[in-house]
C-alpha cells in the first residue's frame, strides 16, 4: 500500500440510525439476505445513513433497485424523521413505478414502520419485508452504498454546511455512482449500463 501510495480512509463520528423500539407493525424477514433478482423492479431495498457537517447531522435515505445496484431514490434532512424516507421514495416511484409484488425491504425503524410510509407501500402494491432485529447483514446492499459513498466522497472532504454536502451527494450520485461506478456483481459495468445491456 505505502508503494502504491494507497491510504486507509478511517471511519468517522458513529450515530444510531436504527430505533426498533416502538408500537408500529413490523414486518417479517422473507428476504432472508437473497439479493438476486432477474430484472428490475423486483426487489427494492432502503436504508438511511448519516453525514457530519459543521452545521450538524445531515442524514442520507435511499432506495436501491436490488437487480441493478442503482440508486433510484434518494432524500436529505437534518432531522431522521418518516418524511425523509418517504421522500426517498416517492422519487423512486416517480422514477420507476413497478408492477404489483415488488419486494421492498428496510429495516425496523419507525421511519419505515409508519402508517404514512406503510399506506405508501400498500396503495402502490408492494411486498414488505424487513430485516432481523440488530442484523445489518440483512440490508447489506444499502449498507454497501453507504459504504462507497462514505470512503469516496463524505470523509475525503470537509462540509462546512449541510447544503454543500447534499450538492457532494447529488453529484455522487447522479454523476458517478450510477453512470460510471463499477461493479464487479454486475460483471464490471455501472448500474446504468447494465439495465441498458439487460434491456
Amino acid at each position: 500500500m505505502r508503494e502504491n501510495s494507497i491510504k486507509i480512509i478511517r471511519t468517522q463520528k458513529f450515530k444510531v440510525t436504527t430505533d426498533s423500539n416502538h408500537a408500529f407493525n413490523i414486518a417479517p424477514n422473507l428476504l432472508d439476505q437473497d439479493f438476486s433478482a432477474k430484472g428490475s423492479n423486483q426487489k427494492r431495498a432502503g436504508d438511511i445513513s448519516y453525514i457530519w457537517t459543521s452545521e450538524g447531522w445531515l442524514y442520507l435515505a435511499v432506495v436501491v433497485d436490488l437487480y441493478s445496484r442503482r440508486v433510484i431514490g434518494w432524500a436529505v434532512s437534518n432531522r431522521m424523521k418518516r418524511d425523509l424516507a418517504i421522500r426517498a421514495l416517492d422519487m423512486a416511484l416517480a422514477l420507476r413505478q413497478p408492477a404489483k409484488g415488488c419486494i421492498h425491504h428496510t429495516d425496523r425503524g419507525p421511519q419505515y414502520c409508519s402508517n404514512d410510509y406503510q399506506k405508501r407501500l400498500t396503495k402502490n402494491g408492494f411486498i414488505v419485508f424487513m430485516s432481523g432485529k440488530g442484523n445489518c447483514y440483512d440490508n447489506s446492499m444499502v449498507e454497501t452504498f453507504f459504504k462507497f459513498i462514505k470512503a469516496e466522497l463524505i470523509w475525503r472532504n470537509r462540509w462546512d454546511t449541510r447544503r454543500q454536502a447534499e450538492g457532494g451527494i447529488l453529484q455522487y450520485i447522479n454523476g458517478f455512482c450510477n453512470p460510471r461506478r463499477r461493479h464487479s456483481s454486475l460483471g464490471g459495468t455501472s448500474p446504468l449500463a447494465f439495465e441498458r445491456r439487460a434491456a
